[in-house]
Parts: structure tokens; sequence; C-alpha cells
């Protein structure tokens, strides 16, 4: 990952609030929240397949009950 900084610009007439709001938006389309929670703790390689494996079977059972229930057809 890149060495990357967020710069907010801030005018004396903004409210606090919306500037924090605006810094949270920033950090988290650019997955610094993301990437700070996945370093926290060290998972085996073994263990990051299986949890893999396992969203991609929650997203294919979600997409195929929502599709059941939708009463389309591929």
């Amino acid at each position: 990952m890149t060495n990357e900084t967020i710069k907010v610009k801030v005018e004396d007439q903004q409210n606090v609030d919306r500037i924090l709001k605006k810094f949270k938006r920033l950090c988290e389309s650019y997955g610094i929240v993301r990437e700070y929670k996945r370093r926290q703790s060290y998972s085996k390689p073994s263990v990051c397949l299986k949890e893999k494996r396992k969203a991609a079977d929650k997203r294919r059972k979600k997409a195929y009950m929502k599709q059941k229930y939708s009463g389309e057809r591929i």
C-alpha cells in the first residue's frame, strides 16, 4: 500500500461535525479503516482461505435465494 495523505480543506464557516464526517468518508473510501482492522491481528493463510470460501458460499446462497423468490430464471 502506498503512503498517501488525506487532506481536508477547513474553512472558518464550516461546522466541525461536517468536517469530521467528510474525513471519515474519505478514510472509508480509501480503505484505511478496513486495512487497519485487517492488520490488527495475524491470521494464518489457511484460516484466511477458509474465511474467503465461507464468504463466497454465503454470497452464492444469498444470490440464489434472492433469485428463487424474485421469480427470475437464469
